[in-house]
């Protein structure tokens, strides 16, 4: 048995808040010690077309940036723009030596080829770690820019491990869920931290069964209450990625929470978990990216 998974009194609640709050505070001197230096972090975000979920992401974004001193601006193009339009855009940032990080906000509207898209970042600038450079040197655990919300669910795993005196290695950990931007870096980052992991997807079979024997559950699987507290494994770590808005209006992830408390150890609010560490990591890439531009 890997850990120590005895049944637990209450579940933990894990608020992602006051866990990126050191890693906001590292990035605001980080911001503070470069302006002294006369260099101020930049940002370039590229929203195409009017998605609103993706509207208030980059709100909050740039909201996050202000707040640090970061300079970051929002590069709207209508959802009409050509493939080579945006393209453009993108690549001329690339070239913009006063921009240190590009973001391009995804879903990009359908009629775009998003690995088009996302070639004209340069690795240096790609502080989503979305880039197939940035994933490839994820995957040959080379120095890069990582995902930020697979790195915000390891600072959210390695604050629980050490609140209990743990380690993440030798931990079973099933990710649900595949997608470039969640499942498979989350996996690659787990791997890394020596855990045993295993990747369930829309054609696992079986999948209470394999919740069941999970020290570490990771759901992004982009299904409401998808995962049951049933299935879990008494004592188990939850990280719920998910956020879907309810036809009554409030929010779920991907796990019945509800259902959860009382089995799992520790379990990710939504919303309030792993969002904040998404920005917060955001940022942090945005900063290093700077400091080795301009060392």
């Amino acid at each position: 048995m890997a850990g120590n998974m005895s049944q637990p009194r209450a579940t933990v609640r894990l608020d992602g808040r006051e866990i990126a709050a050191p890693l906001r505070q590292h990035t605001a001197a980080a911001v503070a010690a470069l302006r002294q230096r006369g260099v101020v972090p930049s940002l370039a975000v590229v929203r195409v077309g009017d998605d609103a979920a993706s509207q208030i992401y980059v709100g909050a974004k740039l909201k996050a940036a202000a707040a640090l001193g970061i300079v970051a601006l929002e590069h709207h193009l209508p959802a009409a723009d050509s493939q080579g339009a945006v393209e453009s855009l993108v690549a001329a940032l690339a070239g913009d030596d006063g921009i240190d990080g590009i973001l391009v906000q995804l879903p990009l509207p359908r009629h775009l080829d998003v690995e088009g898209v996302l070639a004209q970042v340069p690795a240096s600038k790609d502080v989503d770690g979305f880039g197939l450079h940035s994933l490839g040197a994820l995957a040959a655990g080379a120095p890069g820019l990582r995902p930020c919300t697979p790195a915000g669910v390891m600072r959210i795993l390695e604050h629980w491990a050490a609140e209990r005196g743990e380690h993440l290695a030798g931990k079973r950990a099933l990710v649900i869920g595949r997608s470039r931007i969640v499942g498979k870096p989350v996996a690659l980052l787990l791997l890394a931290a020596d855990c045993t992991v295993t990747i369930a997807h829309s054609r696992s079979v079986d999948l209470a069964a394999l919740v069941a024997e999970a020290d570490i559950v990771v759901a992004a699987a982009g299904s409401p209450r998808l995962i049951r507290g049933s299935w879990l494994r008494p004592g188990s770590v939850v990280i719920d990625v998910g956020i879907h808005r309810l036809s009554d209006g409030s929010l779920c992830g991907d796990v019945d929470t509800e259902g959860a408390q009382g089995v799992a150890g520790a379990i990710t609010p939504v919303p309030g978990g792993v969002g904040p560490l998404t920005i917060a990591q955001l940022m942090a890439n945005t900063v290093a990216a700077c400091e080795a531009r301009r060392a």
